[in-house]
């Protein structure tokens, strides 16, 4: 993961930012993997919490008026951090892969997203308002 200063955050859009929450998710949970296999669990642990950490801050961000998928991304969050936690108490690896799995797949998705859409705000906020403006002649 590349180093970011504050400066160069502030130019990041959203949707960027989040892709560098993904990869810094993944670091630590590869690292927490290797750490556990040094039977280094002080570390390990600290590297786990952080993981979890990216999963709150992946959870906050989320924009429920987009839809369902962000209620879905919730859920699949939650159920991640709650893996982790018996991960880190257990120091199981499998779970932990587990994991790494899903947020492989999930940013492989963003990624893709990303390179599509070169803006997609834009577009996002031109459906809802195309969406707003459909419901505002139905219920006139």
């Amino acid at each position: 993961m590349e180093f970011l200063s504050e400066e160069m955050i502030y130019q990041k859009t959203p949707q960027e930012l989040t892709a560098f929450l993904y990869e810094g998710l993944i670091e630590n949970l590869e690292q927490a993997m290797t750490l556990i296999e040094k039977k280094d669990y002080i570390e390990s642990n600290k590297k786990l919490q952080k993981a979890n950490d990216i999963l709150h801050r992946l959870g906050v961000g989320l924009k429920y008026e987009a839809g369902p998928i962000a209620e879905q991304l919730d859920r699949l969050y939650n159920f991640m951090a709650d893996e982790l936690v018996s991960a880190n108490l257990k120091k199981d690896t499998e779970k932990i892969q587990g994991v790494l799995k899903i947020v492989g797949e999930i940013a492989s998705a963003w990624s893709i997203a990303l390179k599509k859409t070169p803006n997609p705000t834009q577009k996002i906020n031109r459906k809802v308002a195309a969406y707003e403006s459909s419901i505002m002649r139905i219920n006139q």
